[in-house]
């Protein structure tokens, strides 16, 4: 009896235990864990700060006091950042392009031929290798006849010859002028003319649109193009040698390797890249080309890398968006900053159903299993929408389990304490979402979106499905892509984050609108953009450059963007109008365009009479968007004149 009772007490004792210490996780760790969680949510992003140049409310990065300039010591270049990066890491992998196995025409559903590819694994070169590529082309560049004081366009699909020709034209301080493969006919001819260019560097794509234009480029005297297995032959030559010069890349590396090297490195001030904006308005289609220096893009570099956390050579990045855009630019000189490695695809090959991959193989993401992308809004849209339409297809138990898998799990994020956590959320992410993942190669930790807003719907697809932190930006070719970005532990929607270390954030009054920089709770106004990523201006455009640019008495380089934010109490900028989007009705009622959904509660002036619905998607190639695919509303309207007539009768 005695020994039972012991027994008994041990027991009873472990059990008071056992309640103790479940007393003590809900009373004390709880309210820790949700005081954690909480302080987390509300903690300061931004501080005010005092600026100079016009009144208003100014916001910089919390934990930066003073606005970054450079990545690390003596990188003030892109020359000089590339250089010192591949001596960090030249054993490293730094470029890798798949394997072309085969391509094959095939019909498609809609009856029309259509080009598959059969492609391979990735085939790598190193930083090392890069830097040696690099160098070799920018001799051959000097041999071939191209002087430093001329400028070179590059005018191809994004691609490892790409970063390589830039970072060869930088070695000769040779300014680029970045053209969007999308552009053709008078727009192309327009932005080659206008920046006088003497050097075309491009690939097979666009090489019949320069042959078409032959005519019309009376600067142009050099074209090299980057070669595709079997494709590019002699008659490209014989039928452009009477107005220039016609070299491969491959030939061009080769006479560098064969000469002593050429460099005259640039400086901070110089320009780098003069990049179009995508054009929206305008006969031709192209907008205005910025002037970027190498510190402009420099001090972008440097504030991008510290927004991912451990950013380093254990990562994959996946580049397929448009190096003529400036989101895609800084990226990918970003993670060659930090000794990461880039992977090329394509939009067309990114995924397994991709419209170019022959079907049994592998896209993009598979094969590279990428740990950072980049991505625009519509991309995201199509890869949720893809997925939406799948789960459809499935049964009624695999629907349901998708559903309730997804509110759990949006509730966790949301921070409320009934939603799927921990063991729960394990369980999720192994029965539901990492066939989702799988998409993507199954190891995406982070997403920077870019170009456009990004719908609360998408953003939240994203944490949810592919278990990984989007990072939405705010910015523009004249700031270098910089301005402002969400932060990897901030998972709100409908907010674009706080400032760049590299520049401060300024709101203006906009009297006409009624925005002020002195309302109350939050701050609104004219968004304006200050600091070492502003870059010069645009090319021949000085009274263009004058109206949006100004100089403060600090020597502050100040952009005023026309977008209007709101500055919400932590320092993070919300966009809710641009002064274009305003229109104005009969009674001086105005509306902003980009508010009209039924879930912005629209008054009953705001709701629009009249929808016309149209079969056909808006892309690039109609010319109805930018390759950032940015409406082009002059075009549009010019588009569909009789419809519009239509719709106000």
């Amino acid at each position: 009896m005695e020994s039972i009772d012991r027994g008994n007490s041990i027991y009873l004792q472990y059990k008071s235990r056992d309640a103790h210490m479940s007393a003590l996780f809900i009373g004390v760790l709880i309210p820790v864990l949700f005081f954690a969680f909480t302080n987390m949510k509300n903690r300061k992003r931004g501080e005010r700060v005092e600026v100079g140049g016009e009144p208003g409310y100014a916001i910089r990065n919390s934990k930066f006091p003073a606005l970054l300039e450079i990545p690390f010591e003596g990188a003030s270049t892109i020359a000089a950042l590339f250089e010192q990066s591949c001596k960090s890491h030249e054993h490293s992998r730094l470029l890798g392009t798949r394997k072309l196995i085969n391509r094959q025409k095939e019909v498609g559903e809609d009856g029309r031929p259509c080009e598959k590819l059969h492609l391979g694994d990735y085939e790598w070169i190193t930083y090392g290798t890069a830097f040696k590529c690099a160098c070799n082309f920018a001799s051959g560049l000097m041999e071939l006849g191209h002087t430093t004081g001329q400028r070179i366009a590059i005018f191809a699909e994004t691609r490892a010859e790409w970063l390589i020709a830039l970072q060869g034209c930088f070695r000769c301080n040779i300014p680029v002028v970045s053209i969007y493969p999308s552009l053709g006919g008078e727009s192309l001819a327009h932005s080659l003319n206008e920046t006088e260019v003497s050097t075309i560097i491009c690939d097979r794509k666009q090489m019949q649109k320069l042959i078409d234009l032959s005519g019309h480029l009376g600067a142009v005297k050099r074209i090299v193009y980057m070669e595709d297995k079997g494709i590019i032959s002699d008659s490209y030559v014989s039928r452009t040698s009477g107005h220039w010069t016609v070299s491969s890349f491959s030939e061009v590396e080769s006479l560098g390797r064969r000469t002593p090297p050429k460099s005259n490195l640039p400086v901070p001030a110089d320009i780098a890249v003069i990049m179009y904006t995508s054009g929206s308005t305008g006969v031709p289609k192209v907008g205005k080309g910025v002037m970027m220096t190498h510190g402009n893009v420099v001090a972008t570099i440097a504030a991008v890398r510290t927004i991912v956390p451990e950013l380093g050579s254990e990562d994959i990045y996946l580049a397929y968006l448009p190096l003529a855009h400036i989101l895609e630019l800084a990226a990918e000189c970003t993670m060659l900053a930090a000794g990461c490695a880039i992977g090329y695809g394509s939009p067309s090959t990114l995924v397994d159903s991709s419209s170019m991959i022959k079907k049994g193989t592998k896209g993009d993401a598979s094969i590279l299993r990428p740990t950072l992308m980049t991505a625009v809004p519509a991309i995201l849209d199509r890869l949720r929408d893809g997925v939406r339409k799948k789960v459809e297809t499935k049964s009624k138990m695999s629907k349901k389990l998708f559903d309730i898998s997804y509110r759990r799990s949006l509730a966790a994020i949301e921070g409320t304490w009934h939603g799927g956590w921990a063991l729960e959320k394990f369980l999720w992410d192994k029965v539901v979402f990492r066939k989702i993942r799988a998409i993507l190669g199954g190891h995406v930790r982070g997403l920077l979106s870019g170009g456009a807003p990004l719908s609360e719907d998408t953003q939240r697809f994203v944490n949810i499905c592919l278990r990984a932190p989007i990072m939405q930006g705010y910015g523009l070719t004249e700031t270098c892509a910089g301005a402002t970005f969400t932060e990897w532990d901030d998972s709100t929607v409908g907010r674009v984050g706080p400032p760049l270390p590299s520049c401060y954030v300024k709101l203006i009054n906009w009297e006409e609108g009624g925005y002020m920089a002195n309302d109350l709770p939050m701050a609104e106004g004219e968004i304006v953009i200050g600091g070492a990523n502003v870059t010069l201006g645009y090319f021949k455009r000085k009274a263009e450059t004058n109206e949006v640019y100004k100089m403060d008495e600090r020597g502050i380089r100040w952009f005023y963007t026309g977008d209007i934010g709101r500055f919400h109490p932590d320092g993070c900028l919300e966009i809710i109008d641009r002064k274009k989007d305003i229109v104005k009705l009969q009674h001086g009622e105005r509306i902003p365009l980009g508010k009209i959904a039924q879930e912005a509660n629209l008054k009953n002036f705001e709701i629009p009479k009249k929808i016309k619905l149209l079969a056909h998607p808006w892309t690039p190639d109609t010319n109805l968007v930018t390759a950032a695919l940015k409406l082009k509303r002059e075009l549009i309207k010019q588009a569909f004149e009789e419809e519009l007539k239509e719709l106000y009768t």
